[in-house]
């Protein structure tokens, strides 16, 4: 998520002159340079929309949910420095990356509820439509840590997670650590991350954006498994082994 709109952005401040192409694309073929800019300019973004739909600095929900979310952002993203496989596969995201059409629908698609999920809770707080308790708003910040080092988790297991739907060179199905216990241990992550983001921001309606992008998720992990099953040796016996595609003993 954070990757995709860090590129889209980067791609729009840099237009117009031919020595700012150039420095663009130097920029774009360091991952490492790339995925640090990507990380800086989303959390600025995120920051900025939340307090100006807020109206006011004094919103410490969002204050709280920030430092959560960058500090563990950083941390992810020291770890992709030590694994140059997943960060190539991390650096490149959102629908332009994507090589099948459908995919590009899936991507595009999602982007309204993903736009609304950072724009309500600051409406929200201007205009007073939820009463979510303190507790309930810290707990969600411990929720989106949670599903972070998740992430984590997923990263130190399979250094094929790329951003994109695609098959790399030497890749092999994962079998072990989260992949024991769902077939798609990111999207999982996401979802915990976006529902809890509606309870940390202190926004009972931010929770419809956050079940239409997990929505979103099982369509996109839909026809990933698909052609995952297609292309991947060994993943169609993987889907016979782990039952659970995102959430255990439901889904």
């Amino acid at each position: 998520m954070y990757n995709a709109l860090g590129d889209i952005v980067l791609s729009h401040l840099v237009l117009g002159k031919e020595e700012k192409q150039k420095g663009y694309r130097v920029t774009m073929n360091n991952p490492q340079v790339k995925i640090w800019l990507q990380l800086v300019i989303t959390m600025g973004l995120i920051g900025l929309v939340l307090f100006l739909c807020a109206g006011a600095i004094n919103y410490w929900q969002g204050w709280v949910y920030l430092a959560v979310v960058g500090v563990a952002s950083a941390l992810l993203t020291l770890y992709l420095m030590k694994d140059p496989v997943l960060l190539q596969g991390r650096a490149t995201s959102g629908p332009s990356a994507e090589q099948r059409p459908i995919q590009r629908v899936i991507l595009l698609s999602m982007g309204v509820p993903l736009i609304a999920a950072f724009l309500l809770p600051g409406l929200d707080h201007r205009f007073g439509w939820s009463s979510v308790p303190s507790w309930l708003s810290l707990g969600g910040d411990i929720l989106i840590a949670v599903s972070l080092w998740l992430v984590y988790l997923v990263f130190k297991e399979n250094s094929f997670g790329a951003a994109t739907i695609e098959i790399a060179r030497d890749q092999k199905v994962v079998s072990t650590g989260p992949y024991a216990v769902v077939r798609n241990p990111m999207y999982s992550c996401a979802a915990i991350f976006f529902v809890a983001m509606a309870f940390a921001l202190g926004s009972y309606w931010d929770l419809i954006p956050a079940v239409l992008i997990t929505l979103g998720f099982v369509w996109r992990l839909s026809d990933e498994e698909t052609f995952l099953a297609q292309h991947l040796p060994g993943y169609q016996e993987y889907r016979t082994k782990v039952r659970w595609r995102l959430i255990p003993w439901i889904f």
